[in-house]
């Protein structure tokens, strides 16, 4: 199955994602998560991240049981802010980037 989003509304400090699944049979079945802005924000999610996110919560989750709402959770959350802040480590120790030969021939001369 895979999931396409339709839309999203906001309840009181909530985004709820509104997805269909569209199965190999082209059925289609609403799904909807359901994320808490404020610890979004404190993980330092921005909110353009949230749709794909919440699709990864039903790949993940929905295993053909007849369960359709879900939650991006706060742990959810711990883990994807704890594997940005890694890649983000990795990427400041990576060697840095050589200057062209144009810019290195200027300042020694």
């Amino acid at each position: 199955m895979h999931f396409i989003l339709r839309g999203f509304s906001e309840v009181t400090g909530f985004r709820i994602f509104a997805f269909e699944g569209v199965a190999t049979d082209r059925t289609r079945t609403p799904f909807t998560v359901r994320t808490d802005l404020a610890l979004a924000r404190r993980y330092g999610i921005r909110l353009q991240e949230l749709p794909l996110l919440c699709r990864a919560v039903l790949e993940r989750c929905h295993l053909g049981g007849e369960k359709r709402t879900f939650s991006y959770t706060e742990e959810d959350m711990r883990l994807y802010a704890d594997d940005a802040a890694a890649r983000a480590e990795a990427a400041r120790q990576r060697k840095p980037p050589r200057r062209p030969a144009t810019e290195q021939a200027r300042n020694s001369g």
